[in-house]
């Protein structure tokens, strides 16, 4: 006889029951097992945002290429404007004769530099990385203190229609891409805009091809922000060279100092005013070369390698101030009188080489 065990055997509805009793066991398993899943994965999000935000290397806005992103658009140095990042100088020599207005591209240039040439008339020349223009010109030729100046940007490109045979050699040895129309044949094209001499024109873009390893935009002195305190009201300056004239007139509206050649308005091809955010004004040593041109001319030398005086015109006001370029391969700092730098208006800058 089989002993009892005071146990009655499982009928179907108790097994029933407990089929459902660890269902649901193993439902609130899941459960929980997912919460600590969501759980865990948000705490590490949190430090790594955290984290993040100790290690956050983002510059100031107006921190030089080295304090920048890796990726993405930086601050121009040239301009304090936002552009792409990495994109390589290109300097273009201008013609600046009555014949040669109105230019082409040069409302996209970020720096223009005005010099005093042969029989005191002018040329410039166009810095251009930001933003390139579809054509730029009249083209004309190189001068020696051009040289001096480009050390600055690294080992820019150049374009130039020529140069003396003379300075040749020195040229081929400059830091620098040349970009005559020989060495960039597909670049350059006459227009049927102006007459000769004045109607060689640069196609940028193509240009650029023929100087792949051209320096990227860098430091070169200049700082952007806030207009400091002080300086004189100023709503017109006009500079002289002895057979050219430049006129700046502010222009609140536009936030521009608004550019005259000879009494003239100077207009893009389309007849837009051509403009400026900042005019630097900047007193320079100007000698005589060991050059001369076609007409036995002395061709000018600007120093701007040095020290001394510069007037830099922003916001409707002249500021008085000190600039400073070490050497050839240094930028140029400019200071107020109490030894805090200037700070320019986001923009193109126009530098105007004055003589002392």
């Amino acid at each position: 006889m089989a002993a009892r065990t005071g146990r009655t055997p499982p009928g179907p509805a108790r097994t029933r029951t407990h089929a459902r009793t660890r269902a649901r066991t193993r439902t609130r398993t899941r459960t929980r097992t997912r919460t600590r899943t969501v759980r865990t994965l948000a705490l590490a999000a949190v430090t790594l945002l955290a984290l993040g935000a100790a290690c956050d290397t983002s510059p100031d806005e107006d921190a030089g290429p080295t304090g920048a992103p890796s990726t993405g658009p930086v601050r121009s140095p040239f301009t304090g404007e936002t552009v792409p990042r990495d994109r390589p100088v290109l300097a273009v020599k201008l013609d600046n004769a009555p014949g040669a207005r109105p230019h082409a591209g040069l409302e996209a240039a970020d720096l223009v530099h005005v010099e005093l040439v042969e029989g005191g008339l002018s040329r410039l020349m166009a810095v251009y990385s930001g933003r390139l223009p579809s054509e730029a010109g009249p083209v004309r030729s190189a001068r020696e203190s051009d040289l001096e100046l480009l050390r600055q940007f690294g080992r820019p490109a150049l374009a130039y229609s020529g140069v003396r045979s003379a300075l040749q050699d020195t040229l081929d040895r400059a830091p620098l891409f040349p970009l005559p129309p020989p060495k960039a044949p597909g670049a350059y094209f006459r227009s049927a805009a102006h007459a000769p001499p004045h109607n060689l024109y640069l196609r940028p873009g193509r240009a650029l091809r023929a100087a792949p390893g051209a320096s990227s935009a860098r430091d070169i002195g200049f700082r952007f922000g806030p207009a400091p305190e002080g300086g004189a009201a100023e709503s017109h300056r006009t500079v002289r060279y002895p057979a050219a004239r430049f006129g700046f007139d502010w222009s609140a509206d536009r936030g521009r100092w608004l550019v005259s050649m000879d009494g003239s308005p100077a207009r893009t091809g389309s007849g837009e005013r051509l403009g400026a955010a900042t005019v630097v004004l900047q007193q320079v040593t100007v000698r005589e070369s060991r050059y001369r041109d076609v007409a036995g001319a002395v061709t000018p030398y600007l120093e701007t390698v040095g020290s001394g005086k510069a007037t830099v015109l922003r916001d409707g006001r002249a500021y008085d101030t000190d600039w400073r370029r070490p050497s050839a391969d240094d930028g140029t700092a400019f200071t107020l009188p109490d030894g805090q730098r200037m700070e320019f208006a986001r923009g193109p800058v126009w530098i105007v080489y004055v003589a002392r």
